[in-house]
């Protein structure tokens, strides 16, 4: 075991301070990766504060990890000393049942473990990337084939990235389509640069009018404000695809009236509270699909690094020192980031 600098936190209602964890030593399959930046997630604020209810103390959060293999195990085959690395939100699977096997580890139906707050279904704690080193098994590991320089932006495309990707690609979004995205904020700015960059037509729904020029910066076709009434109704039965990235419980029947025949809106936000539920009428008489999507695959996750460095393609960031973590919760809170809040560990030193 080798002890390493951390930041976690001890109970839902304190802020997360510094603190020293034991990382194994690498094993004949493990990888061990000095963090070099770690993105902030939501999800990293639900589980400090317990807002799931199952969060595991102390709790180092952070599922969104690139840095530098500093020691490999006698088994890996896949990466060498001093290349670049990445680990999303998954250390570990069961490895057997058969979403495992048609490479869905973010489906096991044994539940995967995560790479902070342990199993899904119960287990021993696991500590994330707020912290200075990580060791994971090698088929949990991502390579990492942006330029150096652009790693801190590449950080959130662990989660960020893949959660947008992975129904995209699922749909088949491609050129040819009209696709909307919901909501411009760390999932829809990614959401709007993937759909862009696979040939559809973009249109980005906000119900904000000041978003509306880094809306088309970032890819997209056309700006809709969702509270406009008369804006939404000229929308009516054209999209293909609808990914709706708000976590906020809103009212969806609006934009399942935009669906073509046969249209899919998918939801990758988990709101604190229940949406209201959708009139099943516009989804029978259209034929219409109300989907659900969770992250993706070490291999489909791998194809989305190497899509986005193909493409140029990293996130809008803002790097923070790690002692800024607190503040940086406040802020996310508050909408107060473009658009993804990335920790320079070296801070941590």
């Amino acid at each position: 075991m080798s002890s390493v600098k951390a930041y976690a936190a001890q109970a839902a209602d304190t802020p997360l301070a510094p603190f020293q964890l034991d990382r194994r030593e690498p094993g004949p399959e493990d990888v061990q990766i000095d963090i070099l930046y770690c993105g902030v997630c939501h999800s990293d604020l639900h589980t400090a504060r317990n807002e799931w209810h199952n969060t595991l103390y102390p709790s180092v959060p952070g599922h969104e990890i690139v840095g530098r293999v500093t020691a490999v195990g006698s088994a890996v085959s896949k990466f060498k000393v001093g290349e670049l690395a990445g680990v999303g939100c998954m250390v570990d699977s069961c490895g057997h049942c058969s979403s495992c096997h048609e490479g869905e580890e973010q489906y096991c139906e044994n539940g995967f473990t995560g790479t902070y707050n342990g199993p899904v279904f119960g287990g021993e704690n696991t500590y994330g990337g707020y912290s200075q080193r990580i060791v994971v098994k090698e088929s949990f590991v991502l390579k990492i084939s942006h330029n150096e320089k652009d790693l801190a932006s590449v950080a959130p495309l662990l989660c960020a990235g893949i959660t947008t990707y992975s129904p995209l690609r699922h749909w088949k979004v491609g050129p040819g389509m009209t696709v909307g995205i919901v909501g411009l904020g760390g999932l829809g700015h990614m959401g709007v640069k993937l759909a862009h960059a696979m040939g559809a037509h973009v249109v980005l729904f906000t119900t904000s009018p000041g978003k509306m020029e880094d809306a088309k910066r970032l890819g997209a076709d056309e700006v809709v404000i969702s509270k406009d009434a008369q804006q939404m109704a000229k929308q009516a039965n054209r999209f293909d695809f609808i990914l709706n990235t708000v976590a906020a419980p809103h009212d969806i029947n609006g934009f399942l009236q935009l669906l073509k025949r046969d249209g899919t809106m998918t939801l990758v936000g988990v709101p604190e509270h229940p949406h209201p539920s959708p009139e099943v009428a516009s989804l029978i008489f259209k034929r219409r699909s109300l989907a659900g999507s969770l992250i993706g695959g070490i291999a489909e996750t791998q194809e989305m690094l190497d899509f986005c460095a193909e493409h140029g393609i990293g996130s809008d960031i803002e790097v923070i020192p790690m002692d800024y973590v607190n503040t940086a919760y406040e802020r996310m809170l508050k909408s107060d980031v473009k658009y993804r809040f990335v920790i320079d560990m070296a801070s941590l030193k």
